[in-house]
C-alpha cells in the first residue's frame, strides 16, 4: 500500500539527532457492501526570487488544452487551470480528514511568522492564518492562482523556491511544503534554504506521496496501471532531473540531514482510493482521493 508520509524536523540545536521514527496506521477494512463501480476496489491506496504581477505572468502558456505558468523561467510540471486548482483543494479536505482536521503535525505553541512553499490556491496558508490570528502567514507559488479576498494576517507572492531566497535569515518559526514531487532539481539545496530562514528551534514539515501505490491484500496485480504510472513518472523524473521518488527509501530524510536539521521524524498514512473501507471516515478520505 502506498503511503503518504509527512516528517517534521526543527532547526537543531548544538549536538541533537534522533533517528525518523515511521508509525505505520492499520490496515483499513474493506466495507463488505461495496460494489464496484467508478470506485475501482483493485486502485489500491495511494501513499501524496519574489516578483510583482504583471501582464505577461498572467498570460499563461497553453498546451494540450491546459494552462500552465509563466513565471520566469521556473520548471514546475503542473498545470495551474481551474481543473487542476479544484483537484487542489479537493486534495486540501482530504488530508485535512486523514489528519484528523489538523493542518500540520508540528508541535506548535505561539508561532509568529509562517511560510508555506508552493502555496497553490492558498487555501491551507488561509486556513493556518484563521486558526492563528496572531501569525503572519505568507505563501509563495509561480501562478497567483489565490483569492484576493484573504485574513489579514495572510499574503501571497511570487516566487520561485528553487532559486536563491529573499528572506533573511532566521525569518520564520515554521515553514509548510506539501504535494511538491517532481518541482526540484535539488532538495537539499531547498532545505538548506529552509534551515537558513528558520529561527533556532523553528520547524520544517513536508508532507508528501509516493508513486507506489499497493494494496494490503495483495489484489492489485504487480503489472497494474498503477504499476505503470508510477514507471512513467520514474522516467519522467530521470529524463528532467526532477525526481518523483522524494520520499521513496526515505531520500527527503537524508536531504534534511545533509541541509544540517536534527531531530526528524516521520509519519506515514496510509489514504486509500475509492470508497471501499468499511471505516466511514477512511470510505470518505478515498472518495474524494478517487476523484483527484
Amino acid at each position: 500500500m502506498a503511503e503518504s508520509n509527512e516528517p517534521t524536523t526543527s532547526a537543531p540545536a548544538p549536538g541533537t539527532t534522533t533517528k525518523p521514527v515511521t508509525e505505520p496506521d492499520d490496515q483499513i477494512t474493506v466495507d463488505p457492501g461495496f460494489q464496484d463501480g467508478d470506485d475501482d476496489s483493485t486502485l489500491g491506496d495511494l501513499p501524496i526570487s519574489t516578483a510583482s504581477i504583471n501582464s505577461t505572468i498572467l498570460e499563461y502558456r497553453k498546451l494540450h488544452g491546459r494552462t500552465y505558468h509563466n513565471f520566469k523561467a521556473a520548471e514546475y510540471w503542473g498545470p495551474n487551470d481551474e481543473q487542476q486548482n479544484e483537484g487542489l483543494d479537493i486534495t486540501h479536505h482530504m488530508l485535512n480528514l486523514a489528519l484528523n482536521n489538523k493542518l500540520f503535525l508540528a508541535p506548535l505553541e505561539n508561532p509568529q511568522m509562517v511560510l508555506d512553499i508552493g502555496t497553490g490556491t492558498g487555501i491551507w496558508a488561509i486556513d493556518f492564518a484563521d486558526e492563528f490570528p496572531e501569525a503572519s502567514v505568507t505563501g509563495i507559488d509561480l501562478s497567483p492562482t489565490q483569492p484576493s479576498w484573504v485574513p489579514p494576517n495572510c499574503k501571497f507572492e511570487l516566487d520561485d523556491a528553487s532559486q536563491e531566497w529573499t528572506f533573511p535569515d532566521n525569518t520564520f518559526d515554521y515553514i509548510h511544503i506539501r504535494y511538491l514531487l517532481g518541482c526540484f532539481k535539488d532538495w537539499t539545496t531547498l532545505y538548506k534554504e529552509c534551515f537558513r530562514c528558520l529561527k533556532p528551534g523553528g520547524w520544517l514539515e513536508h508532507l508528501d506521496c509516493s508513486t507506489q501505490v499497493q494494496s494490503d491484500d495483495g489484489s492489485l496485480p504487480a503489472d497494474s496501471v498503477w504499476a505503470e504510472w508510477r514507471e512513467v513518472f520514474a522516467d519522467i523524473g530521470n529524463k528532467t532531473g526532477h525526481t518523483f521518488e522524494v520520499i521513496d527509501d526515505d531520500n527527503w530524510v537524508k536531504w534534511m540531514d545533509e541541509a544540517g536539521f536534527s531531530n526528524t521524524q516521520t509519519k506515514t498514512i496510509k489514504t486509500p482510493i475509492g470508497g471501499w473501507p468499511a471505516d466511514k471516515k477512511w470510505k470518505e478520505v478515498g472518495q474524494f482521493n478517487g476523484v483527484v
